[in-house]
C-alpha cells in the first residue's frame, strides 16, 4: 500500500492506494485520507484505511469454485449415498402435497424475514383470498412467494441472471419499487447483529454481475458431476454471500435452492421459521470457512420434518 499526494486548491490531498490482481485483471483501490495532514494524523488515518482496504479486497475475491477445491470421488459418492439412503429420489409430491408445501414454504420463508402473518392467515390468503388486518406488504409477498413456487415448478431454467431477477420481480412486484433490479451504484449491504457488530457484508455493488456470472459458470461446469444436494446448497449459500439485491435476498436464495433441487429430481425444502438460528449459523459457517456440512445437515433435517408434515 502506498500514499498518494495530489495538489489541490489551498493544499495537498492524501490518499492510500493499493493495486491487486484478480485473474487477468488489475484492480486499484484508493481511500481518501484528508487534506493538509500532519504526520501524526496521516499515520493514524493510514492505519484505519489499510483495514478498510483489506476488508474490501476480501469482498472483491472471485471464487472460481465456491468449494475452493473440487470434491473427491469418495466425497461425491458419500453424498450420492446420502440421497439414496434418505430415499429422496422417490420422494415426489402430488398436486395436493405441492399445495401444502407452497403454503408451508410461503409462511416460513416470509416469517424468517420478519413477516407478521401467522400460518393460519397465510392459509386463508392463499386458499380463500381472505385478507387479515395486517401489512399490505406482507400480504403482497405472500402471493408473490406462492406464485414464485409455481414458477420454478414450470420453468426449464436452472440458473441465470434473468431467472434470478425474475424470481425477485415475482415475489416483490407489488411491495417493492426495485423488484427485479440488482443493487445500483452506491447501494452496499452491511448486516449487523443486535450489538451493532458486522456479521456479513454483501459483495461490492460493482462486482455483483461478475460474481453471479462466476457462480452460474461454476454450476454449469459441475451440474453433471456433483449430487443435487451439493449443487443446491452451494448455489444458495454463494448467492446469499453475494447479496445482489437491496432486500429480498433470503427469499430469492431459498427459491433458487428449491429450483436446483427439483431440477435434479429431488424434493423441495422448507426451512422452518423455528430453525432460523440454525439456518443463519449454517450460512455463517459457509461464508467464513466454506464449510457446507451445516447446510447439508439442515437440509436433511428439514426433509424428514417435511415428510411428517405432508402426511398429516
Amino acid at each position: 500500500m502506498y500514499i498518494e499526494k495530489r495538489k489541490a486548491k489551498q493544499g495537498i490531498k492524501y490518499y492510500l492506494g493499493h493495486s491487486f490482481r484478480e485473474g487477468n485483471k488489475i484492480h486499484k483501490i484508493r481511500k481518501y485520507l484528508g487534506k493538509n495532514l500532519n504526520k501524526k494524523i496521516l499515520i493514524d488515518r493510514k492505519e484505519k484505511a489499510e483495514k478498510l482496504i483489506l476488508d474490501e479486497i476480501n469482498q472483491y475475491k472471485i471464487i472460481k469454485n465456491p468449494l475452493e477445491e473440487p470434491l473427491s470421488e469418495s466425497e461425491i459418492k458419500f453424498f450420492e449415498n446420502v440421497e439414496k439412503n434418505q430415499k429422496l429420489r422417490v420422494f415426489h409430491l402430488s398436486e395436493k402435497e405441492w399445495e401444502l408445501f407452497s403454503g408451508l414454504f410461503t409462511y416460513n420463508t416470509n416469517a424468517i424475514e420478519g413477516s407478521e402473518l401467522n400460518s393460519s392467515e397465510v392459509k386463508e390468503i392463499l386458499e380463500e383470498n381472505k385478507w387479515p388486518d395486517k401489512s399490505k406488504e406482507d400480504i403482497a409477498e405472500t402471493y408473490g412467494v406462492n406464485e414464485a413456487i409455481n414458477f420454478i415448478r414450470k420453468t426449464e431454467e436452472y440458473i441465470s441472471l434473468n431467472l434470478i431477477k425474475e424470481l425477485h420481480k415475482i415475489v416483490f412486484k407489488n411491495s417493492k419499487h426495485f423488484a427485479g433490479e440488482f443493487r445500483k451504484t452506491g447501494e452496499e449491504v452491511v448486516v449487523r447483529n443486535g450489538l451493532g457488530n458486522i456479521i456479513h457484508m454483501g459483495a461490492p455493488q460493482s462486482r455483483i454481475i461478475s460474481l453471479l456470472t462466476e457462480l452460474i459458470e461454476w454450476y454449469n461446469e459441475y451440474k453433471d458431476k456433483y449430487p443435487g444436494l451439493i449443487l443446491a446448497a452451494v448455489i444458495h449459500n454463494q448467492f446469499e454471500t453475494i447479496h445482489p439485491f437491496r432486500d429480498g435476498n433470503g427469499r430469492v436464495g431459498r427459491l433458487l435452492l428449491n429450483n436446483i433441487l427439483i431440477k435434479h429430481n429431488l424434493p423441495p425444502i422448507n426451512i422452518d421459521f423455528n430453525n432460523r438460528r440454525e439456518y443463519y449459523n449454517s450460512l455463517q459457517e459457509y461464508q467464513k470457512n466454506k464449510n457446507l456440512k451445516p447446510t447439508l445437515d439442515l437440509i436433511i433435517k428439514e426433509y424428514k420434518s417435511l415428510k411428517k408434515k405432508l402426511k398429516r
